[in-house]
């Protein structure tokens, strides 16, 4: 019976037709990708990797490496969320370059948690100013090359239900060269040293931290950055964030977002306010729009459509002020896009987008959701 199904003649290797070998690259490649998303519950750590072109108003034309991982510190442990890490890393065709490293490990039981985020980027990026005003015309705009390395932290104990506390810090350094206008900075360092520490609090009853289908999120955090920690300039500052999560429709998911960053003293020009990129109000310069304090608000509707592919839509609104008390319904920018998904790992999205804000859009290549 073997040899009737020709099993027989290929018996010496050399016989092998060339078609074979060619298509065993080929069925490699499409059988890895076919298999990233499916749960390896017989290993410790699964690791996939991707890469692909992107395009965006500030980075240009550019190409994205990222790595997505999952991995339980207690296999037998099946209810907790698993630990997820990414690394990624970017080059684009105007000179700028990324690579980072992000993630949440998740200790047994879920008792504690620990969030890290270190990035370091080079880029040849604009600078319009500080406040709503300098960033809303187009003649501000001047040219610089921006150094910056991140590294944040926070380590959180569940006190209670779904509510985590913990101390977190971070660091900053970022370096403004060639700068074409530096009347634009006011007076300020260039060159800008922050080291912060404080309090983290978390409410998390979200199915998912990487793909939530149903929950809540939401932040409080709380960073001082006095100079006597070695800081450029002495000040401090205050991040809140509440999302809700809930499905709709079978593969229907409506997400929403409002987020706002409130920072005091002497704050210097790269610690201020601002939104855009591939997080906050997609479709805008990151950058562009900064002052002391900052609000923004998202609605998205993520559906699936087949197999492993899904689409977004969304809308949001932001601004940045000097104070809550100079708040105006003017200077609110409006953002609209749409975006593709496709399940890269199991509750782990690549995802496109094409955004649209005031004057300006954006195409993005990252991992996982906005929010």
């Amino acid at each position: 019976m073997l040899s009737a199904f020709g099993r027989e003649p290929y018996a010496n290797p050399g016989d092998v037709p060339d078609s074979l070998g060619k298509k065993n690259i080929v069925s490699r490649i499409i059988a890895y990708f076919e298999d990233t998303n499916k749960p390896k519950t017989n290993k410790r750590f699964d690791i996939s990797f991707i890469g692909g072109p992107h395009f965006s108003s500030d980075t240009k034309l550019g190409l994205g490496l990222m790595a997505a991982g999952t991995y339980r510190h207690d296999k037998t442990d099946t209810i907790v969320n698993p630990s997820n890490v990414s690394l990624y890393g970017d080059v684009s065709t105007v000179g700028f370059y990324l690579i980072g490293i992000k993630g949440t490990h998740i200790f047994p039981h879920d008792r504690y948690r620990l969030n890290y985020n270190l990035y370091f980027y080079s880029f040849p990026t604009n600078f319009w100013g500080i406040g709503y005003d300098m960033g809303k015309y187009s003649s501000n705009k001047t040219s610089f090359k921006q150094f910056y390395f991140k590294g944040a932290v926070s380590a959180l104990m569940r006190v209670g239900g779904h509510m985590y506390v913990g101390p977190a810090m971070e660091f900053d350094r970022i370096d403004a060269r060639k700068v074409e206008n530096p009347s634009l900075w006011l007076g300020q360092k260039l060159s800008t040293t922050t080291v912060g520490a404080g309090i983290e609090m978390q409410l998390d009853t979200r199915d998912s931290r990487t793909e939530p289908h149903s929950g809540w999120f939401v932040s409080v955090e709380q960073k001082f950055c006095p100079s006597w920690l070695g800081n450029t300039y002495g000040f401090s500052f205050t991040s809140l964030k509440a999302s809700h999560y809930r499905e709709v429709w079978k593969g229907g998911v409506v997400a929403g977002m409002v987020s706002g960053r409130f920072t005091y003293g002497d704050v210097p020009w790269g610690m201020l306010s601002t939104f855009g990129g591939s997080g906050t109000m997609r479709g805008y310069y990151e950058g562009r729009y900064r002052d002391k304090c900052g609000l923004d608000a998202t609605l998205e509707l993520r559906q699936h459509i087949w197999r492993r592919s899904g689409a977004a839509v969304w809308a949001g609104a932001a601004t940045v002020t000097p104070s809550l008390g100079d708040l105006s319904w003017r200077k609110v920018l409006p953002c609209f896009g749409v975006g593709y998904r496709w399940e890269f790992k199991q509750r782990t999205n690549i995802r496109l987008d094409f955004g649209v804000g005031r004057g300006e859009t954006a195409f993005i290549f990252n991992i996982n959701e906005a929010f």
